[in-house]
């Protein structure tokens, strides 16, 4: 319990706003209290960005791997050997390639062991794409890695957390990719992750409807009579505190949402739009239902502001500590189970 936690870094696209966060953050001396930070990229492309955000006393202690890593310093694994062209604000070949070296070398280290969690700055979506990297985004791709069958797309923040059902499709997939198996899978990764990673002993998790108006009985689609209530009924028989559905327009508007633990919507717009809209700059993706504890900002690469020193950290920031406490919540967890107190049915005789 008293080792301190090790948390890597992947970069996210060169061209974007990633390595302005991380920078801005780990100048923050304090940081260095909770975790030892490890970014996975290269010094030269550090010092590149270091340069624009004007924070010239950060200075990376090189590593060849997390076991060599300084507890009181920013530490930096160069993970390629080539020089880069940055071009800040624009969507190049190179942004997707060396964010993909990122993002497989901090990956390969998360599996091993060799850090205990991972913080994963902005890529973009569109040019990281290759033969190894062949997903919607970070969080299929490190479902895949894990091998786990299902994972939660989860935000979260101090006043709101969201999970979806469907992440990553297009719309018009939506309806039928919602199934009640996949509902009551979602609400199962969710409440474990309430209990476990979050400490909420029996959380209150709200289901949100598919249709306006959660279809006003079966007026405006059959979604949620035939597929979520029979969802929501079955995982009660789970034991699991699920309620709904309410219609989400309302549901957010109203501020309902602050009588829950959590959200589970049904597709990416509906419960992001106004996770943004009230946690924008302390909220954070975590990626639930792993075997490890990633974490990301909840902001994508900016590239109108890439370059410019006018990215904030909060969410980066957020996402750091939000990967500790997680990591920390876990390491209790496995102590206290370790070693449980043995059940003792006590007698009424008296010596």
């Amino acid at each position: 319990m008293s080792e301190k936690i090790k948390v890597g870094i992947s970069i996210g696209d060169v061209n974007g706003i990633g390595l302005e966060i991380i920078i801005k953050t780990l100048a923050d001396a304090r940081i260095y209290d909770y975790c030892t930070p490890i970014v996975y990229g290269h010094t030269k492309v550090a010092s590149f960005h270091r340069r624009a955000t004007q924070v010239s006393e950060l200075n990376f202690h090189v590593i060849n791997d997390p076991s060599q890593s300084q507890p009181k310093k920013p530490n930096m694994i160069n993970c390629w050997e080539e020089d880069v062209k940055i071009e800040m604000g624009q969507v190049t070949e190179a942004g997707g390639k060396y964010a993909f070296i990122s993002l497989e070398r901090a990956t390969f280290d998360l599996k091993e062991g060799y850090i205990d969690a991972l913080i994963t700055a902005p890529i973009n979506k569109d040019n990281i794409q290759s033969e190894q990297f062949n997903f919607p985004g970070h969080t299929e791709y490190l479902q895949q890695r894990d091998g786990a069958a299902e994972s939660l797309m989860f935000l979260v923040s101090d006043t709101l957390r969201v999970g979806v059902v469907t992440g990553h499709i297009p719309i018009s997939k939506v309806s039928e990719s919602i199934t009640g198996e996949k509902i009551l899978a979602k609400l199962k990764l969710m409440n474990h992750s309430l209990q476990n990673d979050f400490w909420i002993r029996k959380p209150k998790i709200a289901v949100l409807g598919l249709n306006p108006h959660a279809s006003d009985n079966g007026l405006i689609g059959n979604e949620e009579k035939e597929v979520i209530i029979p969802a929501i009924e079955e995982a009660r028989n789970n034991d699991i505190m699920a309620f709904g559905p309410y219609s989400a327009d309302g549901f957010f508007a109203n501020g309902t949402y602050l009588q829950f633990d959590a959200v589970l919507a049904m597709y990416h717009d509906q419960g992001l739009i106004p996770f943004k809209q009230i946690a924008f700059e302390s909220g954070v993706n975590f990626t639930a239902g792993l075997n490890f504890v990633r974490t990301s900002p909840d902001h994508g690469t900016a590239y109108d502001i890439a370059g410019k020193n006018q990215a904030s950290e909060i969410s980066f920031r957020e996402a750091l500590f939000t990967a500790i406490h997680i990591v920390k919540h876990r390491r209790e967890t496995l102590e206290l189970n370790e070693n449980p107190l043995v059940f003792t049915k006590l007698s009424r005789d008296r010596d």
